[in-house]
């Protein structure tokens, strides 16, 4: 039996399903953007992008805890 997915990646599927785009890409955006802190990252995909906040704060937070080994 696999376990259930936890933590922001549980969020995957319906940001992908809601916004039409793959998560890679999205995690490609964010590592392009010239910012680099966890608010101003999630903010500009709100409003640049049209993300909800829970699924915004969920691809910045799974992105820069791989990006930092955590």
């Amino acid at each position: 039996m696999t376990a259930a997915v936890k933590g922001p990646a549980s969020y995957f599927p319906s940001i992908e399903k809601k916004y039409g785009r793959p998560v890679a890409e999205w995690k490609d955006l964010i590592r392009s953007s010239p910012l680099t802190k966890h608010m101003e990252l999630v903010t500009w995909l709100k409003t640049a992008h049209g993300l909800g906040h829970g699924h915004a704060n969920a691809l910045v937070a799974h992105t820069l805890a791989e990006d930092t080994g955590n």
